[in-house]
């Protein structure tokens, strides 16, 4: 198989370049190409000689895949299937509200964290994705001029996959690359403390980290994997790291009704939270097949919200968005393979 340039850093194409026997800003030109120009073929790029362009052909692929499928929901959310690797696929949300439009990307095939309220985790890990298999969510989104904010909030734990996700955001926000402002790309995790630790050191993006209750036992019950990364580890090293006045930490916090939703977890919430300075996103539980596990009312949510806001915590409540085609927070899943999920749908 050829070796794919697409997800690569400018030093990388530069080295390929020399190995090539070219000189070495054929390697910027090729990056300028793939990221500022979006170019999809080598032979659009009219920069390089024809002979360069013909080696390129013959070695490489630029490694770029459009879409299988799309679904529209009501509230005009679109969900997208992509390709990744041998037979699977991934799905990612292009999110649009006004003058805003939001991006959530995929990390991996599947999760392996187990938490109970998430359609991926019960997908089970398939697959970790490449550099350029989680670019291509945004290069190939056919909306991707329009694209304002992108979140890694996806299927996948992103810290899972560290390397492939820090290469990504490098060539997201570098001026050689897609020259985006970290301001505008927020990381999810469930803590994994030392990744997170790296992540906060080689990037500017926002830190956001999935809370769902202040209290050690419900939340490892929720989510075993917190069961190796207490929450006093994760706080600890967010009070050590300087973030910054334009850097944002949040939490986000999926309400279950009688769960995580009452007063007593508003008081252990300010407790812990006490002086860092933070937000905390309110979020709908949508409901999944064979779970128990139910949502909070919108009453509930509201008063929990001044609850927080009361102690002075800044909080909102996420709105739900694409819920009648799946694409809901939780809710993505690709347990049949992309080829099959794409006869289905023609």
């Amino acid at each position: 198989m050829k070796e794919t340039l697409f997800g690569k850093k400018q030093a990388e194409l530069v080295e390929i370049a020399v190995q090539q026997g070219l000189p070495a800003f054929n390697g910027r030109q090729i990056t300028e190409w793939l990221y500022k120009k979006g170019m999809s073929s080598f032979d659009g790029m009219s920069s390089l000689s024809k002979k360069t362009r013909e080696l390129l052909n013959q070695n490489f692929d630029i490694g770029l895949k459009l879409p299988l499928t799309v679904h529209e929901s009501a509230d005009g959310t679109k969900k997208y299937l992509f390709p990744a690797g041998e037979g699977l696929s991934i799905e990612s949300a292009y999110i649009p509200d006004r003058e805003r439009a939001t991006l959530c990307i995929s990390t991996q095939v599947g999760c392996r964290m187990g938490c109970r309220f998430c359609m991926t985790a019960r997908q089970g890990l398939q697959g970790q994705l490449t550099c350029g298999e989680i670019l291509n969510q945004y290069q190939s989104l056919p909306e991707r001029e329009t694209v304002t904010n992108i979140v890694y909030m996806g299927m996948g734990e992103p810290f899972d996959n560290l390397e492939n996700v820090v290469n990504s955001l490098e060539i997201l926000t570098a001026d050689w690359g897609y020259g985006m402002s970290p301001r505008r790309i927020t990381v999810s995790t469930i803590g994994l403390v030392p990744e997170m630790k790296e992540f906060l050191e080689k990037s500017k993006c926002h830190l956001a980290i999935s809370l769902h209750s202040p209290f050690e036992t419900e939340r490892r019950d929720l989510m075993p994997a917190a069961n190796k990364y207490p929450i006093r580890d994760i706080l600890e090293v967010i009070r050590d790291f300087d973030f910054g006045l334009q850097r944002r930490i949040s939490f986000e916090y999926i309400m279950f009704r009688g769960l995580n939703d009452t007063p007593r977890h508003v008081n252990e919430l300010a407790r812990i939270l006490h002086g860092i300075k933070c937000r905390i996103n309110l979020i709908r539980f949508h409901p999944i097949p064979g779970t128990p596990l139910e949502s909070s009312d919108d009453r509930t949510m509201q008063s929990f919200q001044q609850a927080l806001k009361d102690k002075g915590i800044i909080t909102t409540i996420r709105a739900s968005r694409g819920r009648d085609i799946a694409a809901a927070c939780g809710m993505l899943s690709t347990t049949v393979p992309a080829e099959k999920k794409r006869s289905c749908s023609q």
